[in-house]
């Protein structure tokens, strides 16, 4: 198959992925095991896991962009796939953790409030913009077509590194309401 046969074949997978990954956590977020008899204890302990895997998706992206910059590609393509399988665990450890505990609040006060939630919206937002951008740049590299997947990592770029070192700031910033 042909590159440019192979993009377009991906993009509607993209695109489809790109809609379902969102929605489903969405459901899942507001779905809890007990609400269907299943009766497990809260996963309390994933919080600060899968804080920690996102602040290492963002020194792997950085590393990242660092090795293509000196010329190592090779480097640039397995640490690029380590961020997407960070990102994936990250991903079924949040819902994990929200399917069996109750969502916790904020309690700041004042400015740091405004703040929070600035922070939380911003990442939430980005969280979803940047499954489109991190895949089809992806895709892109895959087949092969570098000047298109430049142009588009210039953007997933700092969005995906804004999503994981602000997960770490929310999760600093939530983690003394957490009840255990």
């Amino acid at each position: 198959m042909e590159n440019s046969a192979l993009e377009t074949k991906y993009n509607k997978y993209i695109v489809a992925v790109s809609i379902v990954i969102p929605v489903v956590v969405a459901i899942l977020f507001s779905f809890k095991l007990k609400d269907i008899g299943i009766q497990v204890e809260p996963l309390s302990f994933l919080p600060p896991i899968y804080a920690t895997i996102n602040g290492i998706t963002a020194v792997v992206l950085v590393a990242a962009v660092i090795a293509i910059k000196n010329g190592k590609r090779a480097i640039h393509e397995r640490l690029m796939t380590i961020a997407i399988a960070l990102s994936l665990s990250f991903l079924v450890m949040y819902v994990a953790y929200h399917m069996t505990a109750e969502s916790t609040k904020f309690g700041g006060e004042g400015a740091i409030r405004f703040v929070y939630f600035f922070i939380l919206i911003s990442h939430i937002f980005l969280s979803v913009a940047v499954i489109p951008l991190v895949l089809f740049s992806y895709v892109r590299a895959l087949s092969k077509h570098f000047d298109s997947h430049r142009r588009i990592a210039k953007i997933t770029f700092p969005i995906w590194l804004y999503v994981a070192v602000t997960g770490v700031i929310v999760y600093l910033m939530i983690s003394p309401y957490y009840t255990h």
